[in-house]
């Protein structure tokens, strides 16, 4: 093991006078500080280069006079949307343009010209919701629909998966105005451009129907050559399109179309103009199964006949869950769209009779859609893992080849592969020709990267020699700029370097993309990371161990960064940004930060980094990325092991001794529970505890329980069996008189800290449930307690949780084969998950979380007979983050609709979250994180409806920010005991 690495030299500073020459003429904010610097490194590539600084201009003309500076002082240009491009075209070593945090206005929306202005950050989600009220939408729609930018689909000129139908983004745009390096404001226009007037520190003219001065002539003097340098297929995206400016253009030359695409190297987007298509009314989709990707590929180009949206294609090696897949190693899908439900059944059905597949199916229903779309979406992350764990990267995402020749090309590929011995599974827009892959390259050592650049040379001759293109969506960036001359020749690459010219004559704009690019196996981001793993508490099994390869999972798809919650509510991840926004608090983000810990240049202090702990204080360790993110990163885990080393040997946050601490605080307090709760009413006391404890003062104190769990429950078995279990069923007397539960006859419910010392409630109605359902006996917990230790490892203090844990593996030994009931969701998700990590060398701590249920899991496994009580009723709540990223809800969701619970709980997360919620400094973001879901929830729920919340801090959530007065939030077991006991007076009288 190795400690953090620690090189001599950084990225070089700004230009002497450069800083203080921006802030003095932006209005906007600047920042050239390490983490701004660390987290605008990266983009969603295998490229990293770290730039001067970060400006989030206000406005066009804080764009146009950050050009005039940055020329002046010689200082690179990046413009950045989303950052999810997959090629490097989003990194640069200059001045990083953040066009999200305040261009992001939807300035018009023209349903009867069907088009909309929008500024470059708006987010393409947005555009499509503003559109929607008029049945329209803008077509193009890659997978990183919500959260990729407009700005950055035209610099990329994305595409999706609808492009059958609606084609590129460079075919829906149709005006911008950009701004070139220097200041200069320029207007293109589709046909006949337009006088424009004065804007800000350039001129608004009327631009040519080429572009800057001198463009026309280039081209003029080159026209044989554009109209024969071309490959003519739908998904030609690589390098500049000058065939757009040709004469014979249809409509004339188009600026606009030879603009898109062009990766930030030309000027910046400050505005654009772009066309909305009519939407369906309804959609079907058509799933077809084939023996193999190759026989998928070559079904796709006899689909398009019938007109569908969209053709997708995917192999079984992608889906992590089959989710209502056909039969079949790989699948097409085919989205109709029609007038009506039926209209668009009927397409859909044509489709499938037109198909010879080995299986298929029409999924009409919308949830059944969103699923088997989520599938597809999520494989640029799902690609990145293989099955058996090891990593795969992108680098050749987008490559496209005529769609009738795409059968064969997979096939050549496939070869390709295996002869420099790698993998990857193809993906992607089967009806267009265009393939995503993910291939496990080797770019940690010499050799793997010298394999990586002579693999992408041969690749790109077998693209080029099936008719194709290097890029067929997203662009060249640095991945495949070098290699543009094998698909265009020399003398066309060279055109391309003086049309970049003539736009950026000093070169300011994105340098090293596109044109005179930097070398495919240059500035690849891993190279700055430890050669030797890192000293970490956790095993991390999914990745060898290796804290550095746990950090390397995070490939930017940026899934985190979308603004509003999914539909259906049922993600997660991640909760703090679409409180604040800030891609610091985004798990992107914050694995953006620890890498460049790791690496150890940028930020420089390694485990004692500022910076870090800054951003990983407003995460809510909610585990939601750990199954949100397509790649599984678990920033709840990183969280503890950086706080853990953080604050070895220092003094910690008052909250961590308090709160990190709790179950040996409440262990104390049990006995005083009266007068502490009686000292904890008065204002004064209670504010003073606060402040000492680090509790935010906006918060109240929970009430301490006057009798425990354990001591109701070994006071109710002392006196004779419990209700629903005869004499002689669980119990039996030894020779000595002494009850003796028969090991048959017994259940193992977990008395965790809160049920035990906050919420007993939930335990005796647990006991209550399990009894009737079972006919078993709840076994009474150790007497000296047990704990999982999730306190101590969400506050970072591992060596203490290690040492909990030891401690209650020695106590706690459930008969053999025997599952445990835990009540508390994120003590099962700990002993589920932390408890085998921080203690993989002992046996028992992997067989323990292996044992480990819900209360409703226990039900369904152990009494599947049993017919619980029908309460009929809507419910509405939380399903606990925990339970969603670990255990999973659909034993939960079954449980209900037998008791006849009807309705959704939400997802996200309620805010509070463990000790989250309740440190000094974090109501804002909590209470934000509550109003995203769960609070809206109950307030537009219905007089009656249950307010249910297995968690306990989803329910003191609740109670604390005020449901309507009468309600209390209640377990799961609660309210099953109460239709045990026959309805509503004792419910009533709970209350």
């Amino acid at each position: 093991m190795a400690e953090l690495h620690r090189p001599h030299t950084g990225p070089p500073a700004p230009p002497a006078g450069f800083v203080a020459a921006l802030r003095t003429a932006v209005r906007g904010e600047t920042d050239f500080g390490p983490a701004a610097r660390a987290l605008t490194a990266m983009d969603a590539s295998n490229y990293r280069r770290v730039p001067l600084g970060v400006l989030a201009p206000r406005d066009a003309d804080d764009i146009a006079a950050a050009l005039t500076v940055c020329q002046e002082y010689g200082v690179p240009v990046v413009p950045r949307g989303g950052g999810t491009s997959i090629a490097g075209q989003a990194t640069g070593t200059g001045l990083v343009l953040d066009l999200t945090r305040h261009l992001n206005a939807i300035l018009d929306v023209d349903p009867a010209a069907r088009t909309a202005t929008v500024q470059p950050g708006v987010v393409l989600d947005d555009l499509r919701a503003a559109a929607a009220p008029h049945g329209l939408t803008f077509g193009p729609d890659p997978s990183t629909h919500s959260r990729c930018t407009l700005g950055g689909m035209i610099g990329n000129n994305s595409c999706g998966a609808h492009s059958v139908a609606w084609g590129t983004t460079a075919d829906n745009v149709r005006a911008l105005e950009v701004v070139r390096y220097g200041g200069e404001v320029l207007r293109l226009e589709q046909g006949a451009p337009r006088q424009g007037g004065e804007r800000g520190p350039g001129r608004v003219r009327a631009a040519s129907s080429h572009g800057p001065h001198g463009v026309r002539e280039l081209i003029g003097a080159h026209l044989a050559l554009l109209r024969t340098g071309y490959p003519r297929l739908p998904r030609r995206i690589s390098g500049y399109a000058l065939d757009a400016l040709l004469p014979e253009h249809p409509g004339g030359p188009d600026p606009v179309r030879a603009f898109c695409g062009s990766e930030g190297t030309l000027a910046v987007v400050t505005e654009a103009t772009v066309r909305l298509v009519e939407t369906p009314r309804a959609r079907a989709l058509a799933v077809l199964g084939y023996a193999d990707e190759a026989a998928a590929a070559e079904a796709a180009p006899g689909l398009l006949p019938y007109g569908p949206l969209t053709v997708e294609g995917m192999a079984a090696d992608l889906v992590r869950e089959p989710a209502g897949l056909p039969r079949g190693a790989a699948w097409l899908f085919a989205e109709t769209g029609g007038a009506t439900p039926a209209e668009a059944r009927a397409h859909a059905e044509r489709v499938l009779r037109s198909a010879d597949a080995v299986d298929g199916a029409v999924v009409t229903d919308p949830a059944g859609q969103r699923a088997l779309w989520r599938i597809r979406e999520d494989a640029a992350g799902t690609a990145t893992r293989m099955p058996d764990g090891s990593e795969a990267w992108p680098g050749w995402e987008d490559c496209a080849v005529p769609p009738d020749r795409l059968g064969p090309y997979l096939r050549d590929f496939r070869a390709l592969l295996a002869g420099h011995g790698l993998r990857g599974t193809p993906y992607g827009h089967f009806g267009e020709g265009c393939i995503h892959v993910r291939i496990d390259f080797d770019l940690l050592t010499p050799p793997g990267i010298a394999r990586f650049r002579a693999f992408s040379e041969e690749l790109a001759d077998l693209v080029v020699a099936h008719g194709g293109s290097l890029s067929g969506e997203h662009g060249d960036g640095q991945a495949r700029a070098e290699l543009l001359p094998r698909m265009y020749g020399d003398e066309l690459v060279a055109l391309f370097g003086a049309f970049k010219d003539l736009w950026d004559p000093d070169g300011g704009l994105n340098p090293g993309i596109l044109t005179r690019p930097a070398p495919l196996d240059t500035n690849l981001r891993f190279e700055v990371l430890p050669k030797r793993p890192v000293d970490v508490a956790f095993g991390y099994p999914q990745d060898g161990g290796d804290f550095a390869g746990a950090v390397r999972r995070c490939v930017g798809v940026a899934k985190c960064r979308t603004a509003k919650a999914p539909s259906g509510g049922a993600g997660v991840m991640c909760p703090s940004f679409r409180v604040t926004g800030e891609e610091a608090h985004s798990t992107r983000g914050r694995a953006r930060l620890l890498h460049e810990m790791l690496a150890g240049e940028v930020i420089t202090d390694g485990w004692r980094s500022t910076e870090v702990r800054d951003a990983l204080d407003l995460c809510l360790s909610c585990k939601g990325c750990r199954s949100d993110c397509p790649v599984g990163v678990d920033m709840a885990t990183y969280k503890a092991e950086f706080l853990h080393h953080h604050y070895q040997g220092r003094i910690r946050p008052a909250a961590h001794y308090a709160l990190g601490r709790l179950p040996r605080w409440l262990r104390l307090a049990a006995p005083f529970a009266r007068p502490l709760n009686a000292s904890a009413r008065v204002g004064p006391l209670a504010a003073l505890a606060k402040r000492l404890a680090g509790i935010a003062p906006e918060r109240t104190i929970p009430v301490l329980a006057t009798e425990t769990y354990s001591r109701w429950l070994r006071g109710r078995q002392g006196k004779g069996p419990g209700k629903g279990q005869s004499k002689g069923e669980g119990v039996r007397q030894d020779g000595k008189g002494t009850r003796v539960l028969s090991p048959d006859r017994v259940v193992h419910l977990w008395a965790d800290t809160f049920t035990e010392y906050l919420s007993p409630q939930v335990g005796r109605a647990a006991v209550r449930v399990l009894e009737e359902a079972t006919g078993r006996t709840v076994l009474p917990p150790p007497p000296a307690g047990v704990c999982c230790g999730l306190t101590y490892v969400s506050t970072g203090q591992l060596d203490a949780a290690r040492r909990v844990m030891r401690r209650t593996l020695g106590r706690f030994a459930p008969l053999p084969g025997h599952p445990v009931v835990v009540l508390e969701p994120s003590c099962a998700a700990t002993l589920r998950t932390d408890l085998p990590e921080l203690l993989p060398d002992d046996p028992r701590a992997a067989e323990l979380a292996a044992r480990v249920r819900t209360l409703a899991q226990y039900l369904e496994e152990y009494a599947p007979d049993w017919t619980p009580p029908r309460l009929d009723r809507p419910v509405v709540g939380q399903t606990h983050c925990h339970q969603h990223a670990v255990l999973g809800d659909a034993a939960e969701r079954r449980l209900r609709e037998r008791l006849g619970l009807t309705g959704e709980l939400s997802g996200g997360c309620c805010g509070l979250a463990g000790n989250f919620g309740f440190e000094k400094g974090h109501w804002e973001v909590s209470v934000a994180c509550a109003e995203e879901q769960l609070l809206p929830a109950v307030r537009e729920s219905e007089p009656g409806t249950e307010l249910l919340a297995d968690g306990f801090s989803c329910r003191t959530q609740l109670d604390q920010l005020g449901p309507p007065a009468g309600r209390r939030a209640r377990h799961l077991a609660e309210v099953i005991a109460e239709g045990l006991e026959g309805g509503d007076g004792e419910r009533s009288s709970r209350r």
